[in-house]
Order: structure tokens, then sequence, then C-alpha cells
């Protein structure tokens, strides 16, 4: 890899079309949404790029939570159509580094699983996989297959994301030796690649405001007696599900606020509640469909329970705060009463399963809170590219 002979070094960012960064090259539509929260202007750039409408997306859909998840694959093809603006702004930033957003998973990307990919046994982990437990279900397996399916002009998810890995000189992975270690090592022997992990890159939580609605509303329940549910901004669940959810937080008889997509088919959220939920649940339910600030959320002292979308994010966010975290059932479906009784298990002290996942989610926490740990994750993710010269 060229680099520069400065003792600046400069980075290029071109990441996947979300409101999510040295010099980063995104839609017009997220640069506003990004600006406030620079806080090195003098460092850090935009440069935004003019997105094509594709055949398909909703007018002016420019970032993936513009649209449904089965609609990400005509964003990709709007990236493509992009090349000419990228390889303009790459000549004038002329960068010493350009890391492209290239999701690498252990189990579904090397290069041992592709056969298994083609033949829909992707629940099998591949030749030398370093894990017996840490492994798909069989309706996970079902899911991925969508990685064989187009994501893009004549390309598929899976050779996307293989063939920037491929291509790169290394491949960084936003995770800690602690969690991903052997993993990581399995990845770096299957390319043939040096794999650097960055640590979590979290902050600490910032608490709400005394003054913001949110925290006066949280405020007003008893410690550890709030159900917190996010599913992310990609997550549209379908109308059934989404009902179950919320009935399920109902039968609690719990408070609980829920940052929610509307459901597919649904243009808002009150549209698609359950029929009377708003008169059964009065005060004690939020149901939102807008952004809402997760970790300030979450440290919050009257939450006591994350119900999650399982993202890579918030699963890291939930591990450094309080809450239990509720996740997904096995079979991909949420039952009210299944959602019901995981909630009261895992915030009832006096239960068994309720005193061992507070113990284990409090050994997690250790790890990510303990002094210097993101710092030196940091520090060292720095020192390995600057030794790529």
């Amino acid at each position: 890899m060229a680099m520069a002979n400065s003792s600046k070094f400069h980075v290029v960012m071109f990441p996947w079309f979300a409101t999510t960064s040295p010099s980063s090259i995104l839609p017009k539509k997220a640069q506003p949404q990004l600006q406030h929260l620079n806080l090195h202007p003098t460092l850090i750039s935009f440069h935004p790029l003019t997105i094509p409408h594709v055949d398909g997306l909703p007018p002016g859909a420019e970032t993936a939570s513009d649209v449904p998840i089965f609609l990400h694959h005509l964003l990709a093809t709007a990236m493509d159509r992009i090349t000419d603006q990228v390889e303009a702004a790459l000549r004038a930033l002329k960068p010493d580094f350009f890391p492209v957003c290239a999701a690498a998973f252990a189990y579904n990307f090397v290069p041992a699983q592709q056969i298994r990919l083609k033949l829909a046994n992707s629940s099998w982990p591949p030749p030398g996989y370093p894990s017996s437990t840490v492994v798909l279900g069989p309706h996970e397996a079902r899911l991925l297959q969508f990685l064989l399916f187009p994501f893009g002009e004549d390309i598929t998810f899976h050779k996307r994301l293989t063939a920037a890995i491929k291509r790169g000189d290394i491949v960084a992975i936003g995770t800690c030796q602690e969690v991903k270690g052997p993993f990581c090592g399995y990845m770096e022997r299957q390319f043939g690649k040096p794999m650097f992990v960055t640590g979590p890159v979290l902050l600490a939580p910032s608490p709400l405001a005394p003054e913001d609605r949110r925290a006066q509303w949280l405020g007003g329940f008893k410690p550890g007696s709030v159900i917190f549910c996010a599913f992310g901004s990609q997550n549209f669940p379908e109308k059934d599900r989404f009902q179950e959810l919320l009935l399920g937080f109902e039968r609690t008889g719990l408070p609980f606020p829920a940052a929610l997509k509307p459901p597919l088919g649904a243009a808002t959220i009150e549209e698609a509640l359950p029929e009377g939920f708003q008169e059964r649940v009065g005060g004690r339910g939020v149901v939102h469909g807008g952004w809402v600030p997760q970790p300030s959320i979450l440290c919050h002292p009257s939450v006591g329970c994350f119900v999650s979308h399982c993202g890579f994010g918030s699963i890291w966010e939930s591990l450094m705060s309080d809450p239990q975290i509720v996740l997904r059932e096995e079979n991909g479906w949420v039952s009210k009463e299944s959602l019901c009784k995981a909630i009261k298990s895992v915030m009832d002290e006096e239960i068994e399963v309720g005193c061992l996942v507070k113990k284990n989610h409090a050994e997690w926490k250790e790890t990510p809170m303990s002094q210097g740990f993101m710092c030196n994750y940091i520090d060292n993710f720095v020192r390995q590219i600057l030794d790529l010269k």
C-alpha cells in the first residue's frame, strides 16, 4: 500500500449508505445528520455524493434508513452508479488509507463456506471453524440465502464482500480479541491477510439531561422497572410481528418505550397499533418511530430490560450498561406469551434465570468498561496502520 511521505496520515472512508468518519464520502442527505456530531471539523470533513435514482426506490431515498431491507439491493445499485464521483474524490483527496465497508464474518464469508452456501447447507460450520456452539440456528441459516441474491449490478452480496476482502491489504474488524479472538484468527488463516481489531469503538454514554422529556418520563417509574425496546433504523417488521411484540410488552404490565419503524404496509406507527392498544396501556407505553438516544436511555436507572434486534452496536451498548438483554427467539417468531415470560425472567432477581443472567452480564461488562480498554485498542490499531508504510 502506497503511503504519503508526511507526518500526517489521511484516511478516507466510503461507508455503506447508512446514517451512521477522517474524510468521509457519503450521500448528501446524510451530511446534515452527521455534521453536528463532528467534534473535530479541522480534522474530519464530509464530501457529499449525488445519489442517482434507481427504479424501485422511493423518490429521494439515499440511505438504508430510507428503505426496508428488501430494497437494499437497489441502494447497492445506486452505490455502483457513482463510481466516477468516488474516483474523482479519491484523486482530489489523495488518501494514505482507504477502508471499504466490508463486514467480514468468519462463518459466512470465508472461502471454506462457499460450497455450503450454494448447497443451502450454511447451518453447517465451515471446515476448521473454531466453535461448535457459536453457530447458526436453522432459521438463521435459511435467512442467509440472501447472500447469493443480487446486491447491486451483476453481483451478489457474498461476492461483493469477499471481493472487497480479497482485494484489500488488510481486514479491520470492530471487535476485540477477548470476544472474538479465535474467529479473527480463523479468518486471517482463511484469507491470508492481516486481521486488525479496532475494539468496539464506543464512547461512554452521556446521561439524559434532566429537562429532556424522555428523562422526565422515565423518572416517573421506579429503578429497574422499565422495558426499553429498539430494533434499529433498518428493521421494518411485518405487521403481525410488530403487533405481537407490542402485545407482549402490554402483557408484562410494566412501563415501556419502544423505538420501532412502522411495519411493512403501514405509513405510520399509529395505524399499525393493535386495536385498543393505546387505551389499554395508557401512559405506561410509548411507541416512537423516530431516532432515540439509545445509549443514554440504556444508562437511565429506571430501565431494567433491553429488548434488542441483536445489532452489533446495540449488543455492545447493552453490555456497557446495566439493563438485562432479551433477544429474538430461536425460530425467528416472538409470541407475546414467550416475550412476556422472557422479560419477567431476566428482571426478577428472585428467579434463578434472572440471577444467572445478571451475573453473566456483570462479568461481560467488566471487560469493555475496564480502565484504558477502548483507548488501548484504538492506539494499537493506529500503530498497526502506520506500520504499513
